[in-house]
């Protein structure tokens, strides 16, 4: 069973597939697990606390998992990156913000730049500055995005990279849970996939069973894009990104009332990082994505990158054999 394309040639993994670097959820037991499924592991390097990250590689073993950051927090303590890299990370996922100022470290490392991108002015920048991956990211995705879809952004930046740069590769992210979605990103134009939300619902994600059972209990049609969770936990991001998260109490209350919050974003921002702790669905977030409709279960990344696979190659026939 395997989907042969130029992103698993290239990576020399058996399937056409990375997982998203997903702040807290995505430690070095689930990265692990989707490399040793074949695919390619990212730990997710969030804000930034590298003692946290030293001991997700280290629980990762000798799996060659790879790394993301949020760029603009990144540059704020661009020692971290070198810190990551002594790892020897397979590679190093980058997205909101600019890439360009770490790319020539990275590569230094003998790593690979990942650059994920919500628009096509954001891929060129990232194809010019020597990104070796672009992941085309549609505002389906669960947590931080901005506004395109998958379904015109990933042909729309796949025809850029034929026009601009053709080794450069493509994988598609946001809305991907099922071999359906995967077949249609082949279809499109991308060499992979990113996959996040369906392996966050994993047995090896760092998830609480309150905020899985709130996602298996949800639709695509309770999810919400805010700014409300990010301004409770006083995180400086971007205006233009937003993050989609399940609706809740917490929602209910604020979405709408974001200058309300901000004048108690004290008292707030304690009250949210203390229900996030405990994993609480209610008075905190869910981050998850328009796919939980399609999430039934919570089972092992094995299980899943399998049952993806093979869906997959059963819809595209013939053409499973090589794609790209």
């Amino acid at each position: 069973m395997a989907l042969a394309t130029r992103l698993t040639k290239a990576l020399n993994i058996r399937h056409p597939i990375i997982s998203a670097p997903m702040a807290f959820a995505a430690g070095g037991k689930l990265a692990a697990a989707v490399c040793n499924a074949g695919a390619l592991g990212l730990i997710g390097g969030g804000y930034g606390d590298g003692d946290w990250i030293d001991g997700e590689f280290q629980a990762a073993g000798n799996a060659p998992v790879g790394c993301g950051f949020i760029s603009w927090s990144l540059g704020k303590q661009p020692q971290l990156l070198d810190r990551v890299l002594r790892h020897a990370p397979r590679a190093i996922f980058l997205s909101f913000g600019d890439p360009a100022p770490f790319i020539a470290r990275i590569k230094g490392a003998g790593a690979l730049v990942i650059c994920q991108v919500q628009t096509r002015k954001d891929a060129q920048h990232a194809i010019e500055s020597g990104a070796d991956i672009i992941v085309a990211q549609g505002t389906e995705a669960g947590g931080h995005g901005d506004k395109r879809a998958t379904l015109t952004l990933v042909p729309e930046v796949a025809d850029l990279i034929k026009l601009t740069r053709p080794e450069t590769l493509l994988c598609a992210g946001g809305g991907i849970a099922d071999g359906r979605g995967l077949a249609a990103a082949l279809m499109l134009g991308a060499d992979g996939v990113l996959i996040g939300s369906r392996l966050w619902a994993s047995t090896e994600a760092n998830v609480s069973k309150g905020m899985h059972d709130a996602a298996l209990a949800a639709t695509g049609d309770d999810t919400i894009r805010s700014q409300v969770m990010d301004l409770a936990r006083k995180l400086d991001w971007p205006s233009r990104y937003t993050a989609r998260v399940l609706k809740n109490a917490y929602i209910d209350r604020w979405h709408g009332r974001e200058a309300e919050l901000m004048l108690v974003a004290d008292e707030e921002a304690a009250k949210y990082r203390a229900a996030w702790a405990a994993g609480d669905p209610v008075r905190s977030n869910t981050f998850v994505g328009e796919v939980a409709g399609l999430i039934q279960s919570i089972d092992p990344v094995e299980t899943i990158i399998s049952r993806i696979v093979s869906e997959a190659e059963g819809l595209l026939g013939g053409a499973g054999r090589y794609v790209g």
